[in-house]
């Protein structure tokens, strides 16, 4: 029965998505338009909410050390949904007195906001069965009543949060939580939409006139959505190595991990507490992998900085079992050569992505090939580059004033790496694909090419049939049947047209008199 009983994760997901999709038909179906998209993005704010409260409610009634009453509980779920969105929080109750940030952003909780702004702009747009029912609500209105109404549900939990022990800063509350609305919801109308290219066009015309006039022509749109491909391509190789090696390491580190787990706290409250916040910075931690990897590195703390070549935890933080995956100084060399399999692998994608043009009547050079793996490791370096600064931040002052990597150093050094190996990859392979075709037309169209020739020397008569051939044909049965046909067949006047009247022989003119008129 346990073996065959679904996951709660998997039960929760199916549940949110009927609740979500029914609230949202009754709701368009009630009101129309903008205020119907109104109510979408409300609803997705909420939900997203509720499912945080919910969460921490069930931490709070089965802890056996509650330190605060449901309104405290509460208004940790607030700031906890506010973080989820990269707005960084303060911290007021502090043993020193002096107020902490908290700026890391958990990245798998993000996926949550992101996912119910997508399926609230895109159900906002579709539409109805019904042909008597409501018209269907354009692109531009779809999007802007989504953003205004989570817009106006986010402002009211970082109002509440701001009376809680963790409150939200009012800065990063103005331009993270918009900057992610807009994101979502553009999205989600994009996609309702049928992805149409239009919208990402318009945006190359921001570039110069002749980057633009390259851009625009099919060639430079067939490069431009290669190059997209491949970034997407290379930043997945990269974020699924960074978990491999995080995989790895925790394994040989099994120990320490166990033993920092357990330290941690002792009831199963707790200890479930601090597993549901390792799922939630496993996309961090691989991050902080991958700027490992790459050569950048990561800060555990002011001062103390984790690279190949120096890779010691620092000995103020306190034991946690993600951290217990840092290799040691000893392990460094040996751990640098293991890490560059991890851009090895994301430029190997890149180039086979941007070797290929997508498009058939698209002629694809090798220039061509390397210039798109090119760019596509300059987009992938933008979107580590954003990645590393979400994944990282400060969980106090002065030794903990900085965690994770620096966003420009892992912007710098992904497109060098991925760059450096994606562009001759993509040329070689560029080359063998172009060879490969050649040989497969030259090998199709040599017996095309001799077919010809086999008909011309095929016998013309019945002397060179007999002469090539030792016994009787089927084309001496047919020669033979048509010498034994009549001159005159009687099918050949049934072939001939109705305006044409048949015509009969002529008698000649000295010959004998029909026996009629004798």
């Amino acid at each position: 029965m346990t073996a065959r009983r679904p996951s709660l994760s998997l039960f929760f997901t199916r549940l949110l998505s009927r609740l979500f999709t029914g609230v949202l038909t009754r709701l368009r179906d009630r009101s129309p338009g903008l205020a119907g998209s109104l109510l979408g993005g409300a609803v997705a704010a909420g939900l997203g909410l509720g499912c945080f409260a919910v969460l921490v409610m069930v931490l709070w009634v089965s802890s056996p050390y509650p330190d605060s009453g449901p309104g405290g509980a509460l208004h940790v779920a607030a700031a906890l949904w506010l973080l989820a969105h990269g707005v960084r929080l303060v911290r007021t109750e502090t043993l020193t007195g002096v107020p902490a940030p908290v700026g890391v952003t958990p990245l798998l909780l993000l996926a949550l906001p992101l996912w119910l702004l997508y399926r609230a702009a895109r159900d906002a747009t579709d539409a109805p069965a019904d042909p008597d029912g409501p018209p269907p609500v354009d692109a531009c209105t779809a999007w802007t009543g989504v953003v205004l109404g989570y817009l106006g549900v986010g402002a009211g939990a970082a109002l509440y949060a701001s009376g809680g022990a963790l409150r939200p800063e009012w800065g990063r509350v103005a331009v993270c939580l918009p900057l992610v609305a807009l994101v979502g919801a553009g999205v989600g109308v994009w996609a309702a939409y049928c992805r149409p290219r239009e919208p990402v066009l318009g945006v190359l015309k921001l570039l110069p006139g002749f980057l633009r006039r390259r851009a625009l022509t099919p060639g430079g749109r067939a490069g431009l959505g290669a190059a997209v491909r491949a970034a997407l391509a290379g930043t997945a190789a990269l974020l699924g190595g960074g978990a491999l090696l995080l995989g790895v390491s925790l394994v040989g580190h099994g120990a320490a991990a166990r033993a920092s787990f357990l330290q941690l706290t002792e009831g199963w409250t707790g200890r479930f507490a601090v597993l549901l916040l390792c799922v939630a910075l496993i996309p961090n931690a691989a991050v902080w992998t991958v700027a490992y990897a790459l050569g950048a590195g990561f800060a555990l703390g002011a001062g103390h900085q984790v690279d190949p070549f120096a890779a010691d935890p620092a000995p103020l933080l306190p034991p946690f079992p993600l951290l217990a995956a840092v290799p040691h100084a000893a392990l460094a060399t040996p751990w640098r050569w293991a890490a560059l399999v991890v851009p090895v692998a994301a430029g190997v994608t890149v180039a086979c992505c941007a070797a290929r043009p997508g498009r058939p009547r698209v002629r694809w050079s090798t220039w061509r090939a390397a210039g798109t793996a090119l760019l596509a490791a300059v987009l992938c370096g933008a979107a580590f580059a954003l990645l590393a600064e979400l994944a990282g931040g400060p969980l106090g002052v002065a030794a903990l004033a900085r965690f994770g990597p620096v966003w420009w150093q892992v912007g710098g050094v992904v497109p060098a790496w991925v760059g450096a190996v994606a562009v001759p990859v993509s040329v070689v392979v560029r080359w063998w694909g172009g060879r490969s075709s050649r040989v497969g037309r030259e090998r199709v169209a040599g017996p095309r090419e001799q077919a010809p020739r086999k008909r011309d020397e095929a016998p013309r008569g019945r002397e060179q049939a007999s002469a090539t051939t030792s016994g009787p044909s089927v084309y001496d049965s047919a020669l033979d049947a048509y010498d034994v046909l009549p001159a005159e067949a009687p099918a050949a006047t049934a072939l001939r047209g109705p305006s044409v009247p048949p015509t009969e022989p002529a008698a000649p003119a000295d010959g004998p008199v029909p026996p009629d008129e004798e």
